[in-house]
């Protein structure tokens, strides 16, 4: 018997499990008819003039925001638990000393759990080149914990389905483990800015000593401080993708981004990578880009170059690298996504 609310402990946790299941069943429903809504909304309530572009615009941005951010809701407390298992420091651990090629793997693996934004390269990069983690493993990391986005790959299978969310994660995981192994076998140590090195890292706090309810803790606060971020672009990015999606003419699209230019993909390219967005605001656009017949290659090699070779990314590195290390780390993941858009350009 709980002394302070006069309930059994297990009367509690069936209540907290009857909440959960009905609060899961709530939100189902809710986006299940979100289309419907959305069309009630533009067509019945405002009286707006049926197939305008104004029209399919704004029916466009009344579906797709309630339904990004209630999927980024449900992704990010998943994520925030299952993040709580995988610390930096347990990471750095799980990788010093490893093979070069297993590392690899294994890195590119871990990127996909692990916390990590442009913020924090610096640190994570420092920790782990002073914890006897491999140059090319360290860049395996760094290249797959922003570019293969679990809250992109999730929000990916919800708008798309499972074959182009599989696709973003056999592509991004692939580019991180090749990318990083041909860095490890250039031997560009020397390249790494000499006070990294000098640099010793504390211990960060053991994981094992967490209960659910602080694993559970860590998903809420991962939807405070996540969601409670990066809600403004995500409306933005909707807002871009609804004006794509009801203004944008689809000949025109297929004409700049379709399978019949050749240029298409490393144009894509080169303007995603001074953009500075994060995944679930670019997953919109996407969207839209897709809709209006844009090649699945081609909008491939844009969502990944934003969100995996930033600009905003290579400065913050040039704390600890030098520019030869930096241009090769950009060059040779900027091949690996050109040769991913073109891939798949040619295959599908």
């Amino acid at each position: 018997m709980d002394t302070v609310t006069g309930r059994h402990p297990l009367s509690l946790r069936g209540l907290k499990a009857a909440l959960l299941l009905g609060g899961l069943a709530t939100w189902w429903f809710v986006y299940r008819n979100l289309e419907t809504f959305a069309r009630w909304l533009v067509h019945d309530l405002l009286s707006m003039t049926a197939n305008s572009r104004l029209t399919s615009a704004l029916e466009f941005f009344v579906y797709e925001a309630p339904k990004v951010l209630m999927l980024l809701f449900v992704v990010v407390f998943g994520v925030g638990v299952v993040r709580s298992f995988f610390t930096p420091e347990r990471t750095r651990r799980m990788l010093a000393g490893r093979r070069q090629a297993v590392g690899n793997v294994l890195a590119a693996l871990l990127g996909v759990v692990t916390p990590f934004c442009s913020c924090s390269a610096v640190p994570l990069f420092i920790g782990f080149v002073t914890t006897g983690v491999p140059l090319g493993v360290t860049f395996s990391f760094l290249i797959s914990a922003p570019m293969v986005n679990e809250v992109a790959l999730v929000l990916l299978f919800g708008l798309f389905g499972w074959k182009v969310a599989a696709l973003y994660l056999g592509t991004g995981l692939a580019i991180a483990m090749i990318a990083g192994w041909t860095i490890g076998r250039l031997h560009l140590e020397r390249w790494v800015e000499p006070w990294v090195y000098q640099t010793k890292t504390g211990v960060g706090p053991d994981t094992a000593a967490l209960s659910w309810a602080d694993r559970v803790r860590a998903g809420r606060d991962a939807v405070k401080d996540i969601v409670g971020k990066v809600w403004p672009y995500v409306l933005a990015g909707i807002a871009v993708g609804a004006g794509i999606h009801g203004y944008v003419p689809e000949n025109f699209m297929v004409s700049i981004m379709g399978k019949g230019a050749w240029w298409s993909v490393p144009l894509a390219v080169l303007v995603g990578v001074p953009m500075y967005s994060n995944a679930a605001g670019i997953i919109p656009v996407v969207q839209a880009l897709l809709g209006k017949g844009a090649a699945l290659g081609t909008v491939l090699a844009f969502m990944m170059s934003v969100i995996g070779l930033s600009l905003p990314e290579m400065i913050i590195l040039r704390k600890v690298l030098r520019p030869p290390l930096i241009a090769t780390f950009a060059g040779v993941v900027a091949l690996g996504i050109l040769l991913v858009g073109y891939l798949f350009n040619f295959v599908l």
